[in-house]
């Protein structure tokens, strides 16, 4: 059969079936992972894939984006105030994680040390689509700020695992290195290129004025791969800089900002089907039995002990509510990031390469069906839902972004809007600019649009005493 026939049913089977899914509170991922699973060898689809080399290279490039979008997609405002919880549970956390989950595997499943931690860093970090495809198929928001808490949580915590992957790996291979010299190394560096490269792509976006507006999306899609590389080839972490610069793009304000977010929306989307189903033709679903009592110990331990010891260690340094700690306890779903690491020891031809990957592979499938199933009701249960808001403004997406406000204003001679560019004016980001009529000529405005005088612009807000205010701040006329 056709290769693009083939693909084209995957990908509408798993858009489609989504809907299905979001219904009972389902990550997507399931279904990705599944459809892989039965195109592989031991499915109808009879497709042998046996390339772990070439799943972690396809799955590597897939994280990038995925990193790339939940920097871009997360907003610093909303998130400033958790940043620092954040942040603590995305190392600290991670590390507690990881611990425990290797001396549980040493001691009850009879690994060495080392391949327990190994076992323990490769399930370490939290899967960020999954928490926030549940959020928005329910419209809901969670209270108290856990909503951008676990964003930036779960977007963030990935390099620290990957990084605990490969130093555990090396130890097994017999590898000398300074551990602690070497996560310093690579958590600077992937900082300060990220931030860098983050910066520099700002400034060529909004000054390039490029003629074509689609090749703005390929100059991000260039800076995403730019900056992973870029650390990469310094000994930084890729996947710490590629989160960090789609933060600074995604706080920044930027020509054709909303089209750019969409776009890696959906991009990212992509990245996911593609991930998930190379990783389910890569899984063989004959072996899985074979381990499931293994990988149902560890997800228990995971999910019962591992994960809320390090969140009631972390959170309480900040003093947050029980019914918090044990909702966030709740919220650490594995998937993506975990089983992508799952394949780096089957590269490396480690004996129990096979054993961790298929316990990995257990262990997400059992995570998000069941942590996923239930996040809703137990978040209900500890009333941290907040019914009210939806999660689609706790981000940059701009996704149901609905103004109830509008105010039609002339740009007189002397306005402070006047000969300004439209992202270079101080107007607060709960207000847009939607048209602007020049003459007899209406002009769809973007961030690089001059005002001039004698233009009339139409503004779109929720808040009509905020959009009144903007009169006196740039002195025009409605």
């Amino acid at each position: 059969m056709d290769v693009l026939f083939i693909a084209g049913i995957i990908l509408l089977i798993c858009a489609v079936s989504s809907k299905v899914l979001y219904r009972y509170g389902i990550p997507t991922l399931v279904i990705f992972l599944t459809m892989g699973m039965l195109m592989g060898s031991d499915g109808p689809g009879g497709i042998y894939f046996n390339d772990p080399q070439l799943a972690e290279n396809l799955c590597n490039v897939g994280l990038i984006f995925i990193m790339f979008s939940g920097g871009f997609g997360t907003s610093w405002k909303t998130a400033k105030p958790v940043a620092l919880a954040a942040g603590v549970l995305a190392t600290l956390g991670v590390v507690l994680t990881a611990f425990l989950i290797g001396i549980f595997a040493h001691f009850v499943l009879g690994f060495t040390f080392l391949e327990g931690m190994l076992l323990g860093s490769i399930v370490s970090s939290t899967d960020a689509a999954s928490v926030f495809s549940i959020l928005r198929s329910k419209q809901l928001n969670l209270k108290n700020g856990l909503a951008p808490m676990l964003e930036m949580e779960s977007g963030s915590n990935d390099p620290i695992a990957y990084m605990l992957t490969t130093v555990f790996l090396g130890l097994i291979l017999g590898e000398s290195q300074n551990i602690f010299l070497l996560l310093l190394t690579q958590i600077a560096i992937g900082v300060l290129v990220g931030a860098i490269i983050g910066k520099l792509s700002v400034w060529l976006i909004n000054n390039i004025n490029l003629d074509i507006d689609g090749l703005y999306s390929i100059i991000v899609i260039g800076t995403a791969l730019l900056s992973y590389a870029g650390a990469g080839l310094l000994s930084g972490n890729g996947f710490l800089a590629v989160y960090i610069t789609g933060l600074i793009l995604g706080n920044s304000r930027l020509v054709h900002k909303i089209s750019l977010v969409r776009y890696f929306d959906g991009l990212s989307w992509l990245m996911q089907i593609l991930l998930f189903f190379t990783l389910g033709l890569l899984a063989f679903p004959s072996r899985l039995p074979s381990v499931a009592t293994q990988g149902m110990a560890v997800a228990i331990f995971i999910i019962f002990v591992a994960r809320p010891v390090a969140i009631f260690i972390v959170l309480t340094l900040f003093k947050k509510p029980i019914k918090e700690q044990l909702l966030v306890s709740w919220v650490g779903f594995r998937g993506a990031a975990a089983i992508v690491f799952a394949t780096y020891p089957l590269t490396a031809g480690l004996p129990v390469a096979d054993e961790i990957f298929n316990i990995v592979f257990f262990i997400a499938l059992v995570s998000v069906v069941v942590q996923g199933t239930l996040f809703i009701p137990i978040a209900k249960k500890l009333d941290l839902v907040a019914e009210e808001e939806t999660v689609l403004k706790t981000f940059t997406d701009y996704s149901g972004e609905l103004h109830a406000e509008l105010l039609e204003v002339t740009i007189p001679e002397g306005s402070k809007m006047a000969g300004k560019a439209i992202m270079d004016l101080d107007i607060p980001t709960e207000i847009l600019i939607v048209m602007v009529k020049r003459g007899r000529k209406l002009i769809t405005p973007n961030g690089a649009t001059i005002v001039e005088a004698g233009d009339i612009i139409m503004m779109a807000g929720d808040n009509k005493v905020q959009l009144m205010e903007m009169q006196d701040v740039f002195g025009v006329t409605s």
